[in-house]
């Protein structure tokens, strides 16, 4: 049962804004949790207690998640459209975590009454409840890809990457099936990454309607000819490990300057090491959210993701292979996410100038940046960072 003092400290969820695809604060697609529905929610996992307070509701953008304190503790509720994740996708994200679990600090996902299951479906939600994890959400206002606040936590970043490599092995689940919002990795491993991507639309019937005017054979092959030279086979030899895909300062829980707790892992699927790393430096070594706004000389920031990449070389086998096939992956690893991102704005929330942005300004202006003379130069500093220059 709560009262008003419930909500005390949380603010008012009809004022809850969340981050938007720039720098402004914006409506949230999906309204905040109340204290009434968390107190309902919570009632399902018994060893979570009752609820006593929502303390904090997060800006993220694509689920609706409340910190919330109960009679055992501090919790982390997050609530998913059932059009993003059902109790089947989120539990290919719970079973991964529970094989993390022993080897790294990740969350700890509560179970069900009535199972096993950390998963919650009611109406049209699907719900998750996570004890909340050890360390300092120091990003936890920032918005996502935030570059990071000192080269000490880049560094720290790549080796709890590097950690989380090493207790992936043996978790050996599928690939996850076509969904939104999940970073797969079936593109630009395909010798023909053309009817890969095809393959890939068709599978996504939004998607396909909103590429059906545009262009996009002819930029996606202008763009494998200009910067997928050769990376095919680099990338068909990598050995297939299951991965987090959205490795960035915010996904981070901190203890000073080390990593803490790796949290969400909304975006894993089986991918490759690479990929990974990919992405970890593509999110978090260039200031994305400036693009286009009169600085994109200077959004690359080189040495935090060759601090990055130092620590992640540091604490596993790292050649001299691996690093050209990254660097020639770098400027595309972000071409099935934003692919996934167009098809939910398109499809999920009907929101065609999200769509177009997320296509325009994330899928075909990031890989754009790094054509720049900007982004060469970037590149080249990997490049240089990994033959010891």
């Amino acid at each position: 049962m709560t009262d008003a003092g419930a909500m005390s400290g949380a603010g008012s969820p009809a004022a809850h804004l969340v981050h938007g695809m720039g720098t402004d604060m914006a409506a949230p697609s999906w309204p905040a949790i109340t204290a009434e529905e968390a107190a309902t929610v919570v009632a399902q996992f018994p060893a979570a207690g009752r609820l006593a307070r929502v303390h904090w509701h997060s800006p993220r953008p694509f689920s609706a998640a409340a910190l919330i304190e109960t009679g055992q503790g501090m919790f982390l509720l997050k609530r998913h459209h059932r059009r993003l994740r059902t109790p089947d996708q989120l539990g290919a994200e719970h079973r991964f975590i529970a094989h993390l679990r022993p080897h790294i600090a990740v969350p700890e996902v509560m179970t069900l009454a009535a199972s096993d299951s950390g998963a919650l479906a009611r109406g049209d939600w699907t719900y998750e409840l996570h004890r909340k994890a050890a360390g300092v959400d120091l990003y936890r206002d920032r918005p996502s890809w935030t570059p990071f606040l000192s080269l000490a936590q880049a560094r720290a970043a790549g080796v709890a990457l590097a950690r989380l490599h090493r207790a992936s092995q043996g978790f050996d689940a599928p690939a996850r099936p076509p969904q939104p919002l999940v970073a797969s990795f079936t593109i630009l491993p395909d010798p023909d990454p053309i009817a890969a991507t095809e393959r890939y639309i068709a599978a996504r019937p939004a998607l396909a309607a909103f590429l059906a005017r545009r262009p996009w054979r002819r930029e996606f092959t202008s763009l494998f000819s200009v910067l997928g030279d050769g990376l095919q086979p680099r990338l068909a030899a990598q050995p297939a490990l299951w991965t987090h895909n959205d490795w960035h300062p915010s996904n981070l829980l901190w203890e000073e300057e080390d990593v803490r707790t790796v949290i969400d892992f909304g975006l894993a699927d089986r991918t490759c090491a690479l990929h990974d790393l990919a992405i970890a430096l593509e999110r978090s070594g260039v200031a994305w959210l400036a693009l286009g706004q009169g600085a994109d000389a200077t959004i690359g920031q080189p040495e935090a993701a060759c601090a990055l990449l130092a620590g992640y070389a540091a604490t596993t086998a790292f050649g001299a292979e691996d690093g050209a096939t990254l660097v020639r992956l770098l400027p595309l690893v972000h071409l099935e996410f934003a692919l996934s991102e167009v098809a939910y704005f398109a499809g999920v929330l009907g929101d065609m100038s999200a769509a177009a942005l997320a296509w325009d300004g994330y899928l075909i202006g990031h890989a754009a940046w790094f054509l720049s003379e900007p982004g060469q130069a970037f590149l080249r500093r990997i490049a240089d960072a990994e033959h010891g220059a």
